[in-house]
């Protein structure tokens, strides 16, 4: 098992729980749109927030069919393209029930206030570049917050988690026929 992530804190967080846990694995400090391993290194690449929020999507969807063998799964969880149309602006405020922003063109989001930026694709846009880049889609799952459910995050309330997506995990699979990792992608 290999993690990658481009926050040294994040990485000195995997160390200590490596060390509480007893968990063997490669942690590299670097960014998951450019991979340090040969094609074909791997069956499985997972992003929970990572790589699928930070990494700008139409350079890491491709180096991620670039590592995975044929047949190998992709599989990460991102905010919901609806959640992200209906996020305000301001820092500390929650989704609201109207559209904020277009559906269109959505890709780059910088917020006010923030130096991060974030990737955001609209539906139609994830299923064109994962199939373009080698994928088959298995599954779009859409979370809805449960009953008794609670929410840490400001920008999404629990009211609002349960009537609409605020959160979506992706499941692809490399095709075993497929080609396109060869960086034609």
């Amino acid at each position: 098992m290999v993690g990658i992530d481009n926050s040294a804190a994040q990485l000195a967080t995997a160390r200590r729980l490596q060390r509480e846990y007893g968990l063997a694995l490669t942690l590299i400090h670097g960014n998951a749109e450019q991979v340090p391993y040969p094609d074909a290194s791997f069956d499985l690449a997972i992003s929970e927030y990572g790589a699928c929020l930070w990494a700008d999507p139409y350079r890491w969807v491709a180096e991620a069919a670039r590592i995975l063998r044929p047949g190998g799964a992709l599989i990460f969880l991102v905010n919901s393209a609806l959640l992200t149309l209906c996020m305000p602006e301001a820092d500390d405020l929650a989704a609201s029930d109207r559209l904020l922003r277009p559906a269109f063109g959505m890709h780059r989001i910088e917020w006010p206030g923030d130096t991060g930026v974030e990737f955001h694709l609209s539906h139609g846009d994830w299923l064109r570049l994962l199939r373009r880049s080698g994928f088959e889609i298995e599954d779009l799952i859409e979370v809805q917050a449960p009953e008794a459910g609670t929410t840490r995050y400001p920008f999404v309330t629990l009211q609002w988690a349960r009537q609409w997506p605020s959160e979506e995990i992706w499941k692809a699979r490399r095709r075993a026929d497929d080609e396109t990792w060869l960086g034609q992608a």
